[in-house]
Formats: structure tokens, sequence, C-alpha cells
């Protein structure tokens, strides 16, 4: 005797609303198709398993469609929590950790082992064919080490970037790979540095001419002072909110990558919320997007709000 199953559908109403957002889909995957887009992964984004296995998905699915992604990942809490196992304590000045030779081994165990492996094997579960990389891969991230500050406070092993050859990211690219990399860079002496992940996804998506730069983050964006997520934003607007007040503390250096991305000619940055489930594609794919948009200008045929007009409520 046959066994029939019985499958759920969606009512009328579902089904319209999938309709729609594959509707507003299309512009953007037209628009867009062929493009680099470079996503800075991190925050809950990375510590939530679900959240984690979303993105792969996103990022494969971005892929899929004609878009040209590549990841850059932080991992500072799981950078923490190893350090803590060991017994080692970890000192921080403002907001940077102070990384000894001891800490920098563990930093590139963690970034360059079982973070980017675990993004890289989620990905290609996926569907896409992700390849893992640190900065000292390829020469691609010349590092430079950062500046004492604080009062000559010594940071250790934290560097800045002073270079970026994307060669290799291009090689990957035009084979159809993702890239996904961690933030470590080379010195001129051979030692490795910790570099902000902010930092070299911006200037990574500056040097590869991307379409836009994706930075994930654990708040909604830019917020009024209302509490209100603002959107459509120009460096003058977000001046203004600067030197107002309304852009401070924890948001300012994202802020500060996503404008200097924009001016050295990167179309679009993008602050979006990685606590959102799928959050990479409702900002690319639908008109509301779930996060702040920021650019220097609007481009004929883009399907996004020209940044011209006045920031919107989103």
């Amino acid at each position: 005797m046959t066994e029939f199953r019985q499958q759920s559908s969606l009512d009328t109403e579902q089904a319209a609303r999938v309709a729609r957002v594959l509707g507003e889909a299309l512009p953007y995957i037209r628009r867009f198709a062929g493009r680099t887009v470079v996503v800075k992964y991190g925050g809950h984004a990375m510590t939530d398993p679900d959240l984690r296995s979303g993105f792969a998905r996103d990022i494969a699915l971005m892929k899929w469609v004609g878009f040209n992604p590549v990841v850059v990942h932080g991992g500072g809490p799981q950078i923490g929590a190893v350090l803590e196992r060991v017994g080692k304590q970890t000192d921080f000045v403002r907001g940077m950790r102070v990384t000894d030779e001891d800490t920098m081994d563990v930093v590139e165990m963690v970034l360059g082992g079982s973070i980017n492996k675990d993004l890289v094997n989620r990905i290609n579960q996926s569907g896409g064919r992700a390849v893992g990389l640190t900065g000292k891969d390829g020469g691609l991230i010349s590092a430079r080490k950062l500046a004492a500050v604080a009062d000559e406070a010594d940071l250790g092993y934290v560097g800045e970037v002073a270079e970026i050859d994307p060669a290799i990211v291009r090689t990957l690219e035009a084979d159809d790979f993702i890239p996904i990399i961690a933030p470590i860079g080379v010195g001129p002496d051979g030692r490795s540095y910790n570099i902000n992940a902010d930092l070299v996804a911006g200037r990574l998506a500056a040097v590869l001419g991307a379409e836009k730069l994706m930075l994930l983050t654990n708040t909604p964006g830019v917020l009024d002072a209302d509490q209100n997520l603002l959107t459509g934003l120009d460096d003058a607007h977000v001046r203004q909110l600067i030197e107002d007040g309304t852009i401070a503390g924890g948001m300012l250096p994202k802020i500060e990558c996503a404008l200097e991305a924009v001016a050295q000619g990167v179309a679009a940055a993008h602050i979006v919320d990685g606590r959102v489930e799928n959050a990479v594609l409702l900002e690319l794919f639908t008109d509301a997007g779930v996060g702040t948009l920021i650019r220097a200008g609007n481009q004929a045929g883009d399907p996004e709000p020209p940044s011209d007009q006045p920031p919107t409520l989103a």
C-alpha cells in the first residue's frame, strides 16, 4: 500500500509575502552581479550556533546568485576564552588587547585555526567553495606595529595595515572560491601582528574596488536621539551626528572605517545588525534592510536610496 505524506503549503498571505521578497531581490541581484562585497563577520553572529550556520548559508547563496563575497572575521571573545582557560591574564588599553608573544600564539591559533576553519567548513557544507587564509598567506597583509597609545603603553604585537596585496584574493575569486580571511598581518621583521578586523575589511574593500563593505555589529545600526534607525547617510550627515554626540563610543570606529572605505571608492558601506537571522541577505536584497547604509554618492540605476536625500528611518 502506498503511503502518502501530507506536506504543509503556504497560505495566500504567506505566498504573497514570499513573492514580494523575491520580487524585491531581483533588481539587486541584477544590479550587483559580478561585484565584490567584503563582509566583516563578528559579534553575536559568531557566537550563536544558529546565526553562524545562517551566515554561512547567506554567504554561499551570495556566491550562487553572482556576487563575489570576501569575508574578514574577528574573534576577540573566542581569544579571551582560550586565554582564560590557559590562565593567561589579558590587559586592555583603549579597548585594544595588549598582545605579548604568548598571547600572539593564541591569537594565531584561534583566528587562523578554529574560527577560520569552522566558518570555511560551514560555508562548504552549505554549497559554497570557501578557502581559509590569514593575511600572511600570499603576502596579503603587510603590517606595521601600532604606535604606542595612552601614555606610551606598549601594545606588543598589535598592528595596523601597511599595505594589502590582493593578488591571492583576486585569484580565488576568479576561480569561484570564497576567501575567508583572518586579520593577521606580517611585519618587515617576519613577526605576526594582530590587526583590527574592521580596519582590515575596510582597507581590503578599497583595494579590491568592492561594491559594498558590510560590517556586522551587535547593534541595529546608527540610531538617532529617539533610538530610531537611520539610513541613507553620507559623510556630511555622519559628521553632523558625530558632532552633536548622536554617534559616540563603540560605534565611532566602525563609522570611521565606513567613511574611509567610501572615500576610497567603495560604493556603499553598511553597518548591519548581526543578531538578526539572515541579516546579510536582508540588507542586500530588500528595500528596507536591517542596518545603516552609508555612501559617498548615488549611482544611476541603483535601486538603493540616493545619498543626497536626508537620512531616513529604516
